[in-house]
């Protein structure tokens, strides 16, 4: 029973409608707080990555992003509904909502006390450029980090790299998900303290989001994209709520 359910919850047709509501969440609402699709305060993977693609096409270049990214879920979810041939199960999802639920509330935990193992760091991190945003703005871009965060980080990243791993290395699975763990950890880290909102660098802050992106790169590479991306959101939320209180 448990390991059908790890099977099927890591299943494209699970993993990606799990996180379509969570992308549909943060545009609407950023949406209602900006008016636009990229202007305004919105989560810097979401602006790094429609940016691109504003760049090469203007506004027909946000066009094709959504396409892509709309699009290019749709396609996995049939091709994987095709292939596995059956029907999709409302307990699976529930049970991916619960289990993102516990890494949520395990995670703060975890990586402030690995990074204490390490060394004189915190156990939890403000949100970075918090001080300067309103709730309501924090809890839209907390939705955002777990939506474009992840597809960034781990999706476009942890995959170039594990393929990158493979093709060019040699390398074997186990090596190619190791080297691709460390190096998206590291990148997903010093992302951080880029722009207006980026917090100030310190050693100690560097490793807590370090250990966090392998954290988070450990558990896409072994539960999946869908999972990994509501595990990030419930977290910043989470986050959110206690500095703001």
């Amino acid at each position: 029973m448990l390991k059908d359910y790890l099977r099927r919850s890591r299943a494209s047709r699970y993993s990606i409608l799990f996180a379509l509501p969570l992308l549909l969440l943060y545009e609407g609402l950023s949406a209602l707080l900006t008016h636009s699709a990229v202007a305004g305060v919105r989560n810097g993977a979401d602006v790094l990555l429609k940016s691109l693609f504003v760049a090469l096409g203007g506004r027909d270049g946000l066009v094709v992003f959504g396409l892509l990214l709309v699009g290019g879920g749709a396609a996995l979810v049939v091709r994987d509904l095709k292939k596995s041939g059956e029907r999709l199960s409302a307990g699976v999802f529930g049970g991916m909502l619960l289990e993102s639920g516990v890494y949520a509330a395990l995670f703060g935990f975890v990586v402030g006390w690995l990074t204490t193992l390490l060394l004189e760091g915190p156990r939890r991190l403000a949100i970075a450029g918090a001080a300067a945003l309103d709730l309501h703005t924090q809890l839209v871009v907390s939705l955002g980090a777990g939506i474009y965060e992840e597809l960034l980080f781990r999706v476009v990243v942890v995959g170039a790299l594990m393929w990158g791993s493979r093709r060019l290395l040699r390398a074997g699975r186990g090596l190619a998900a190791g080297i691709a763990v460390v190096v998206s950890a590291l990148v997903f880290s010093a992302f951080h303290y880029v722009g207006a909102f980026g917090d100030t660098f310190t050693v100690a802050s560097f490793t807590y989001r370090a250990i966090a992106g392998v954290a988070f790169s450990v558990l896409y590479v072994t539960r999946g994209f869908g999972i990994t991306a509501w595990t990030h959101a419930l977290y910043d939320l989470g986050l959110s709520l206690l500095q703001s209180s």
